[in-house]
């Protein structure tokens, strides 16, 4: 099936998942996440309708997105992969969104660029709901220091993210970090992804990030800072 076919059966699942659920949120969103896949295959997306789009690395969508929002101004992207702190000038100049604020000393270093430039993407808190020690986030018993960190300096803090251990029961990780966002006010969920994303409608998810499902196998990638 081609990306524009993909695009439309996913996009159906994720209306027939919403019906089906009790209380799911008011939207679910997209996010086509295009990680190591060329500008060709974004643009084909693109015209298919696709509008928002998620990448990993900050240096490889500075290759694919400047001239793609350029073209189409219309894009939202938004960061899904971990940030290092060295990074957030270039982030914050391209991202519209960063999933991934999961420490006090990104969240200082997204208010002194804000300072610098008047510029600020808005956040989404990446919570550890596995407490893996290999996968970025905050850990859940620190989340909510986090979260009134991130509110008195004054940030746009707007939802919370999580990528559930790949061989746990999503369900679990997904009614926490809904509780999460009740219990802070927090009302974006970004969780499910291309095994799971129907079952994260259920639980109430506003964004869904799908990238295999639509662009079909990654290409190899090499390691960069």
């Amino acid at each position: 099936m081609s990306i524009s076919q993909n695009l439309a059966d996913i996009l159906a699942r994720i209306d027939a998942a919403r019906k089906a659920a009790i209380k799911p949120a008011p939207q679910t969103r997209l996010v086509a996440v295009s990680k190591t896949v060329p500008a060709e295959g974004i643009r084909e997306a693109i015209v298919a309708g696709q509008r928002l789009f998620g990448e990993n690395r900050v240096q490889e969508a500075q290759a694919k997105y400047p001239a793609l929002k350029s073209e189409f101004p219309d894009l939202e992207l938004h960061l899904i992969g971990p940030l290092q702190t060295n990074k957030v000038k270039d982030a914050v100049a391209l991202f519209d969104v960063v999933q991934t604020l999961d420490r006090a000393k990104l969240a200082d270093a997204f208010a002194a660029e804000r300072e610098k430039s008047g510029r600020c993407p808005r956040l989404f808190l990446q919570v550890n709901t596995g407490e893996e020690p290999q996968k970025a986030g905050v850990l859940p018993r620190e989340a909510g220091a986090l979260i009134a960190h991130a509110r008195k300096l004054g940030l746009p803090l707007e939802g919370l993210m999580c990528i559930p251990p790949a061989d746990d029961d999503a369900a679990p990780h997904f009614a926490f970090l809904a509780k999460l966002g009740r219990d802070h006010g927090l009302s974006q969920l970004s969780m499910g992804m291309s095994g799971d994303f129907e079952l994260a409608v259920k639980f109430g998810a506003t964004h869904v990030r799908v990238g295999t499902a639509i662009f079909g196998a990654r290409a190899p990638q090499v390691t960069t800072t």
